[in-house]
């Protein structure tokens, strides 16, 4: 074991921040918490983070997630462990962190963070460490299982109802959408060419998500998972469950449904009338959010490129997306914003 230190982030490049982060790093990292692994691990799919299933010595298997410098403050992530562990406490199938302890070792120094501490910092990183938990991806062209969903989702809101989370994000035009399009623009990442249309597009797509909210003003606004989608799900013979609410903001309902959605518009209609089902058994759900649905993916697309261009430094982000940011790219972002101007103007709530 070598000797590690709690350093605050400033000692991780915010630019390439995993480079350093090697296996016997992570052994390291769970080590220092009482976590001793017999020399597995395995790196899981993840790019905003690095997450990896260590096996450990006592035979349990874990999920390590090493959090992106500078993303989130502690007491946000504190708040996603708060609410995970409310969630479970309340027997809502979600995967929670684990409460840890420090090693008595002198020649390593961890912080730990939290009340119970979820959280630790060694080596210049900050990390959790929760059980691991197997599954398959859900049918979602079951209406049994989407209905099902739907009871999980609506218990889930059930809880973040009960009062908002007051450090972490609130999905809005503004932070998704608009903070988003002035990032690329101000960053000179658009072509030439390309910039003034893609403006004029985003702006006039921005502003009709804007007036879709207003249309469905006053919506309620909980604790949501946030990232809702099917990769997010797993499903077990028991039923689903959440592996990952890094995103977890404020929200409206609905944001938490819109992404279980597949296929034409007929077959989105019948799948959202079985997720409402399931979830109206546990929580009152507002028809008026329904018209939200085209705006919340328009910002999902726009906070999608912004999300891309600022990771670009990290060496996993080309090799992973090789197709973006060049003239094509753009263009096809263009189209796509053109097609959801028209979803918009055709949505049955305009």
């Amino acid at each position: 074991m070598r000797a590690m230190s709690a350093s605050d982030e400033s000692s991780i490049s915010t630019r390439t921040p995993f480079t350093g982060l090697t296996p016997d790093m992570v052994l390291d990292a769970l080590e220092v918490v009482g976590l001793r692994g017999d020399g597995r691990l395995l790196q899981l799919n993840s790019y905003e983070n690095r997450v990896f299933q260590v096996f450990l010595e006592d035979g349990r298997v874990v999920v390590a997630k090493f959090y992106r410098p500078g993303r989130w403050t502690d007491t946000q992530i504190l708040e996603e462990h708060l609410f995970a562990a409310e969630l479970a406490a309340a027997e809502v199938p979600v995967v929670a962190p684990l409460v840890l302890a420090s090693t008595p070792d002198p020649a390593i120094t961890v912080r730990l963070v939290g009340n119970p501490p979820t959280l630790a910092a060694a080596g210049g990183h900050r990390y959790a460490i929760s059980p691991r938990r197997s599954g398959r991806s859900p049918s979602l062209e079951s209406i049994e299982h989407l209905e099902w969903i739907g009871r999980f989702i609506g218990r889930m809101h059930s809880i973040g109802a009960r009062r908002p989370f007051e450090h972490r994000l609130k999905l809005s035009v503004a932070t998704l959408g608009r903070a988003s399009r002035n990032w690329i623009i101000e960053s000179n990442l658009l072509p030439p060419d390309i910039r003034a249309t893609w403006t004029g597009i985003v702006d006039e797509a921005l502003d009709l998500a804007d007036a879709a909210f207003e249309r469905a003003a006053p919506t309620r606004s909980i604790r949501l998972h946030g990232d809702c989608h099917i990769n997010n799900l797993l499903w077990t013979d028991e039923g689903p469950h959440f592996v990952d609410l890094d995103d977890a903001m404020n929200g409206p309902a609905v944001q938490d449904l819109w992404m279980m959605l597949s296929g034409e518009p007929n077959a989105n209609r019948e799948q959202m009338r079985a997720l409402l089902t399931g979830y109206e058994s546990f929580m009152e759900f507002d028809d008026r959010e329904l018209g939200l649905i085209e705006a919340l993916r328009t910002l999902r697309l726009v906070h999608h490129s912004a999300w891309l261009a600022k990771r670009w430094d990290d060496p996993a982000f080309p090799i992973a997306f090789p197709w973006f940011g060049g003239a094509s790219y753009w263009q096809q972002q263009a189209q796509v914003l053109r097609e959801q101007i028209a979803a918009m103007h055709a949505s049955p709530a305009t």
